[in-house]
């Protein structure tokens, strides 16, 4: 099987583990985790009153959501490690070229600097760092598969709805950093109700493959659904998505603005559009092309609800 790195033992650990990062966490990916971030900031500032929605601030809590996705990251390779040795044997950490004990380092790293801001802001122990708590708990957990991995992966869709559950905790820690001793007001639930949805979405298009991509030992919710029910599932989840950032938009405008109500129904659009031609002729590429379509409308609508809020504030 060809590799899709030319690294060797050779050469620096620092390049072997960029080399690792290309394959498995592209620092492409971090453009959604900051936006993630600033989108929070805003939905939490705006409703707390405050002056100024953006601050400088948020260049920390930026790096410092995109390194809780990177320990989530590690977290998958730690559970996974065995099941990609036999599938994935070309990977730069499979190849041996890292180990998961680097890649514990840096989890470990990264867990300090957040636990670390954390403590900034709070002075000590508060608010942040509880709601940090709680969100790196059912994280652990994930981790653990929740003690019941043979059930769940018998189960893949509640393995799915049990993973996504860490998305709205994501949001309320996001949102405890840009804004301190914040109440759970309803933007914030909308939030984090969205946040849900979107990860549940890509989670099923990421899993929903063409026939060529099906393996045994690897389950996916085409072998389950089959490829036109999981496509529709699909669908389904992303007409849910735009339809709570229509309603995160209404809650944060007194009056709908027309400009929104485009980009939205633009992306909306094109996404089913592309899960259509997929349900067509299954491919892998037509299951890379809907993960992008659905990453886009995640980045619109968080975008759409940034704009929002600082158009009317």
């Amino acid at each position: 099987m060809k590799k899709p790195h030319n690294l060797t033992l050779q050469d620096a650990w620092p390049k072997r583990f960029v080399g690792w990062m290309n394959e498995r966490f592209p620092f492409s990916h971090a453009l959604l985790f900051f936006i993630l971030y600033l989108t929070a900031a805003a939905i939490a500032r705006a409703a707390s009153g405050a002056e100024h929605i953006l601050q400088t601030q948020d260049i920390m809590g930026c790096l410092v959501t995109w390194s809780f996705f990177l320990v989530l990251r590690i977290f998958d390779e730690h559970k996974d490690y065995e099941l990609d040795c036999h599938n994935h044997p070309q990977r730069v950490l499979q190849s041996g070229l890292i180990s998961l004990n680097h890649l514990k380092i840096v989890a470990v790293l990264a867990i300090a600097l957040q636990v670390g801001y954390a403590c900034y802001l709070d002075q000590g122990v508060g608010s942040t760092l509880i709601a940090w708590a709680m969100m790196f708990a059912w994280t652990c957990l994930m981790g653990k598969e929740f003690f019941i991995a043979e059930w769940l992966t018998r189960h893949l869709t509640w393995y799915a709805v049990s993973h996504m559950m860490v998305m709205p905790l994501i949001v309320w820690w996001l949102a405890s950093m840009a804004e301190p001793n914040l109440s759970l007001n309803l933007s914030l639930q909308a939030f984090m109700s969205l946040a849900f949805l979107s990860g549940f979405c890509f989670e099923i298009a990421r899993k929903t493959k063409g026939p060529e991509e099906e393996r045994d030992s690897i389950e996916s919710y085409s072998r389950i659904f089959g490829t036109r029910g999981s496509a529709v599932v699909v669908m389904g989840l992303l007409s849910a998505m735009v339809a709570n950032q229509a309603f995160l938009v209404s809650q944060l405008s007194s009056q709908f603005p027309i400009w929104a109500a485009g980009v939205l129904g633009v992306f909306y659009s094109l996404a089913m559009f592309q899960v259509g031609k997929f349900i067509q002729s299954p491919s892998v590429k037509g299951r890379e092309k809907n993960e992008a379509v659905i990453a886009l409308n995640m980045l619109a609508g968080y975008g759409v609800l940034i704009a929002v809020v600082i158009a009317t504030h």
